[in-house]
């Protein structure tokens, strides 16, 4: 495509050679003279001045003295991601059921879903329109898909959440009898694990995005367009509310609540029954804070070295004190 073309796709303006021929797209560091590449980040957009690439997305702003071929965008990593595939096409899996799918009875399946190989979809599954199920993928009875969900290999939705109860020395299983809601436009990542509810529903909303390796327990409810990044856990009862987004490696006791538009730094540590407030706050460490305050502690335990060396100086100074005085002081 021609520079020229992209920017009109996109709704942009463009500069310089606008019919250079853009082949693909590439990293900023590595694209050559017929390859785009974006920069979103102030390293980027310096790094961007001495690139290769024949054309760039650049903020708004970008200081273009040399004349460079660019297209102005208001997100630049947004426009990248509508250029990929005009000039990479991706492969669409094949609509229907694989012969090698295992498929159980009563279940509601849209004509156009795509189900691969080797999954196993239990009895009673409804899966609505345009969902991808990649190879591997096991659903386990009742559970419920919405539309245009992308379900990556190796992840299991519906098995029985971590219910027990202790009795007579010994522990016997609390029976999960709820289900799995997932709404529409969700994406689940490879090796994620979504348990039913014990009793009632555990429940992901439209839009959500789960990275791989995401467990979510029994009767969690994630709101809609949350993001939660690879390696999280987030104990029984957990409710995440919309927008929230989650980053990697983060843990959460049972029955935590993340209201909306929260922002939970990677690897933080949220206590059972914490609410983490929201709008726009970002919480970080363990246990969970937020972000000013955990700065903070985090310089304050920096200088603990040299306020040991101050403490172990003035002990001295009090000992010498002491033994200038006497023992009748």
């Amino acid at each position: 495509m021609k520079v020229r073309e992209i920017a009109e796709r996109l709704g942009l303006t463009w500069e310089g050679d606008g019919e250079r021929e853009v082949l693909r797209v590439a990293p900023l560091d590595s694209a050559g003279s017929g390859e785009l590449a974006f920069a979103n980040s102030r390293r980027a957009v310096r790094e961007a001045q001495s690139s290769s690439a024949g054309c760039l997305l650049v903020p708004l702003d970008f200081e273009n003295p040399g004349g460079r071929t660019v297209i102005r965008c208001p997100d630049p990593r947004a426009a990248c991601a509508k250029v990929i595939p005009w000039l990479h096409p991706i492969p669409q899996p094949p609509r229907g059921i694989h012969p090698a799918a295992l498929i159980g009875e009563d279940c509601n399946l849209a004509e156009d879903v795509s189900i691969g190989p080797l999954c196993v979809i239990g009895d009673g599954v409804r899966i609505g329109a345009g969902t991808v199920l990649h190879p591997g993928v096991h659903v386990y009875p009742g559970v419920e898909i919405g539309q245009r969900c992308i379900i990556h290999s190796g992840t299991v939705i519906g098995a029985d959440g971590f219910g027990f109860v202790f009795e007579n020395g010994r522990y016997e299983k609390f029976p999960q009898v709820g289900r799995v809601v997932i709404g529409n436009d969700v994406e689940i990542g490879a090796n994620c694990t979504i348990d039913r509810a014990a009793l009632g529903v555990t429940s992901i909303g439209d839009g959500t995005k789960l990275d791989n390796l995401v467990h979510v327990a029994h009767n969690c409810r994630i709101g809609r367009h949350v993001v939660i990044a690879a390696q999280t856990g987030l104990a029984g009862g957990t409710v995440i509310e919309d927008y929230a987004v989650i980053g990697g490696q983060v843990g959460m006791g049972d029955n935590v609540t993340v209201k909306s538009g929260a922002v939970v730094g990677s690897g933080a540590g949220i206590l059972s029954s914490k609410v983490v407030r929201g709008g726009g706050e970002v919480w970080w460490g363990t246990p969970a804070r937020p972000l000013k305050e955990y700065l903070e502690t985090l310089a304050n335990v920096g200088r603990l070295p040299q306020l040991r060396r101050e403490v172990e100086e003035l002990r001295r100074r009090v000992s010498e004190l002491e033994k200038q005085r006497g023992p009748c002081g």
